[in-house]
């Protein structure tokens, strides 16, 4: 085929003269600048990792420290601990170039002991945890001894400037709770959810545990705690998520939404070109550790850990785990369209290809109207089904040949790009446009998203765009920085330091923003340099019975998709402007809102999840805050009590939102509960023992399934000057099958979005009535809250 002779370098052949060789010098060319653009970034790397080894020190004071213990050591005088004589007495000889070099050496020795002292004073300091509860406003002021901690950090973080992953080597480790700490935080989120009889007991098995077999599981996660840098985090990526064998599509994966109040072109080609060439950016950044770190309150780093898995890497498929598989490059993309899969080369001459190179890629691809072969349109339906299964076919038809020549394109690929040809729709006077977004976003047709990469880019035939993330290798909130930053890419002046807004449907303010991506008619600004290479098909050979068992998981996927329902709730009454007036934290007024709703859709309370991050520490991922309390049932069930006074009601909310938020700060810190449990029942399985209590913990659903979508992770969003500029956020399925999935964001001062998930086949759940339930929570709040003002108003007139 013309696309195989093409990728060939050279051929040759034997004859009667003698060997006749063909050489291709620009295949050769292309091969020489992939070597050097290796060894470019592998230099790179080594340069990185030795500034990231000695943070927070630097190399220059390496120099300085040199020419001083030089200069003292050659005019007489005494250096500490006096190592340059030391040395010198094994040299063979005295002579100056000698004692030089016994002086670098022993201001090498200085040097480092100083770096190490700096590095582990560091770790020290941020160990120190009481910050967290101390600054919760800009406004708290804090202890003395957390004003000299500030300036402790300030001090030693302030040597050398940090890379992205410099504060790694710096962080502590995740502390081990008690056994009896946790076991009692236990017992104490559980008693609004269990009765007098069942909590007595809970109490009875918990107390037979925690003195009997989990003395003996607790001694081995306190010797894994020391070994390893995590004691958590490496069981969680194996069991939680490369173990399990359902399918990922709606159970695992998650989906994020273009940032929908703008529509800066409806150039399916042009859209893509601008935001490929954005991930390249950002992808570059990463590679270069060109990020700046994400640090709270402008002291206190987060691990960076799962950063380096964003690109390049895929969930490869095992009969009884997956494993992932992450290439240190890529120089190609892969691109879905209509059943189609393209190889598209991402760099020319050793740079990224400009956002006009690739949209003129784009645009091959689309007007390309070639057929796909036999078994290629819906192929992807494999990574949407059984694990078990897809490893089976994947090892029986794509472990050799031309289908793994073709599947390992799209798995050593930066990532995938899907090219619907459909919209994506929003409307503020239609909610069901949005909904569908969602689900598209989700699953699509069950055959167009390849699940398993790390993320596949999807993009409408009008210019708007999503993704949907594989969950295994890092966190949403990763994935939502990435989002974040592409998203304002397209809208950022560097001169102002801010996104700028010009680029709505009217191109307003366009004269003003040179740098924007879109000329008037919808198409990337700027010329191409040179005419990029054009995308390749990648060609299969699927047989007939390797075509029915893809059948076989779109089958499961289509069960699947039509048991799903989604619902995406846009409240734009009041946001967290309203909150922060009242006082309160907005995230637990959410989850406060959150229980009132349930109460009322279900008539009792469930057990409830919230992520949180426990990336404080180093390889940290989440940790489980369980919003329903003792004291946000007993709010709720004032709420619902017409005899309670608002006063009082206000009150017991007040109680309930800072139980809340103290229970978010000690999962952050360490002090959570379900990370510890389910380590102990790791252990459990190796040691082949049986607990009554830690099976009676992990078999309760979570019925209430939630997750606030961060962002204001870069420096580059002011939603107070432009409140539009923000995504809609992103959504996941629910985890219980009678239960919700809700995730939600906080975008903006009066503006909330809540993504709600359930399952049709459950008769007690319904994503849209639950919608109307946070509606009337939500609206309950505000007028308990102004009727309590306009009171108070009064009595004072």
């Amino acid at each position: 085929m013309a696309e195989a002779h093409a990728a060939v370098a050279f051929s040759f052949s034997i004859t009667h003269e003698g060997w006749d060789v063909n050489l291709d010098r620009e295949v050769l060319h292309l091969v020489w600048q992939s070597g050097v653009r290796s060894w470019k970034k592998r230099i790179a790397r080594l340069l990185n990792n030795v500034h990231n080894g000695i943070y927070p020190g630097h190399y220059s004071y390496l120099c300085i420290i040199i020419g001083l213990v030089s200069a003292m050591h050659l005019n007489g005088f005494k250096v500490p601990l006096n190592l340059a004589p030391k040395i010198l007495s094994i040299c063979p000889s005295q002579t100056i170039p000698w004692q030089l070099g016994a002086c670098a050496l022993s201001s090498l020795t200085y040097w480092l002991s100083g770096v190490y002292l700096l590095r582990y004073s560091l770790k020290m300091l941020f160990m120190y945890k009481r910050w967290m509860y101390e600054l919760q406003t800009k406004d708290s002021k804090p202890s003395f001894i957390t004003k000299i901690w500030i300036g402790m950090v300030k001090v030693l973080g302030g040597w050398n400037t940090p890379k992205l992953y410099s504060y790694q080597s710096s962080l502590p480790r995740l502390p081990l709770p008690s056994l009896h700490d946790t076991v009692t935080r236990y017992l104490k989120s559980v008693r609004p959810l269990l009765d007098d009889s069942a909590h007595a007991k809970m109490v009875t098995l918990a107390a037979e545990f925690e003195n009997g077999i989990g003395r003996k599981l607790q001694r081995y996660l306190v010797l894994k705690s020391w070994w390893s840098s995590n004691y958590v985090s490496d069981w969680w990526e194996e069991y939680v998520y490369l173990r399990g064998r359902y399918p990922l599509m709606i159970n695992s994966n998650f989906y994020g939404i273009d940032a929908i109040m703008l529509h800066p072109t409806t150039n399916q080609a042009a859209r893509a070109g601008s935001i490929i060439n954005s991930l390249l950016m950002f992808r570059r950044l990463l590679d270069r550790q060109e990020l700046d770190p994400i640090l709270i309150h402008g002291l206190v780093p987060l691990c960076n850990w799962q950063y380096e898995r964003i690109f390049n890497t895929t969930r490869v498929p095992g009969t009884e785990a997956d494993k992932i598989l992450h290439c240190p490059d890529s120089t190609h993309i892969v691109v879905y369209h209509k059943g189609r899969y393209f190889k598209v080369f991402i760099y020319h001459r050793g740079r990224i290809l400009r956002p006009a190179e690739i949209q003129m890629q784009i645009e091959q691809i689309l007007k390309d109207e070639s057929q796909p072969q036999p078994g290629e349109e819906k192929l992807a339906a494999l990574t949407a089904g059984v694990r078990k299964h897809w490893a089976y076919v994947r090892d029986k038809y794509f472990s050799k040949g031309v289908n793994r020549i073709s599947l390992d394109a799209i798995e050593k690929a930066a990532f995938v790009v899907v090219l619907d040809d459909f919209p994506y729709e929003f409307d503020m006077d239609d909610p069901s446009k949005l909904d569908r977004y969602g689900k598209v976003l989700l699953h699509g047709r069950g055959y167009d998203r390849w699940f398993d990469k790390s993320f596949t880019l999807c993009i409408g035939s009008n210019g708007r765009l999503g993704f949907n993330a594989e969950h295994s290798w890092a966190d949403a909130a990763v994935v939502s920085h990435l989002w974040e930053w592409v998203v304002t890419e397209e809208s950022y002046d560097p001169r102002s330091d801010a996104p700028i807004l010009a680029h709505c449907l009217e191109y307003i303010l366009l004269e003003e923003a040179e740098t924007l991506r879109f000329d008037t008619n919808g198409n990337t600004l700027g010329n191409p340099e040179f005419t990029p290479p054009p995308p390749s098909r990648l060609n299969w050979h699927i047989k007939f019975e390797c075509q029915n068992d893809i059948q076989a998981s779109l089958d499961i996927a289509n069960k699947l998709i039509e048991d799903f329902d989604l619902r995406i709730y846009v409240h734009d009454r009041y946001g967290k402007g309203f909150m922060k007036g009242c006082k309160l934290s907005p995230d637990a007024y959410i989850q406060m809102a959150l229980q009132l709703a349930y109460f009322r859709d279900a008539g009792k309370f469930c057990l409830t999840y919230e992520a949180t991050m426990t990336r404080l520490y180093r390889e940290g991922r989440t940790e489980t805050v369980r919003p329903c309390t003792e004291e946000s049932s007993n709010w709720v069930r004032a709420m619902e009590d017409r005899n309670v006074p608002d006063e009082e009601k206000i009150r017991l909310l007040r109680i309930a939102c800072e139980t809340h938020q103290r229970a978010v700060k000690d999962a952050m810190c360490g002090k959570g509960i379900d990370r510890h449990i389910f380590c102990l029942f790791v252990v459990s399985k190796y040691l082949e023992v049986e607990s009554p209590f830690l099976k009676e913990v992990l078999s309760d659903p979570w019925r209430l399934s939630t997750s606030q979508t961060p962002h204001g992770q870069t420096k580059r969003m002011d939603l107070k000057k432009h409140p539009k500029c923000i995504s809609a956020g992103g959504g996941f399925g629910p985890v219980a099958d009678d239960g919700y999935g809700v995730s939600y964001i906080i975008a903006g001062e009066d503006l909330l979005f809540f993504h709600i998930s359930n399952k049709k086949s459950c008769p007690t759940t319904d994503c849209h009535r639950f919608a109307l339930k946070i509606e009337t929570a939500l609206a309950d709040m505000h007028q308990l809250h102004v009727q309590l003002f306009n009171k108070s108003k009064s009595s004072v007139i």
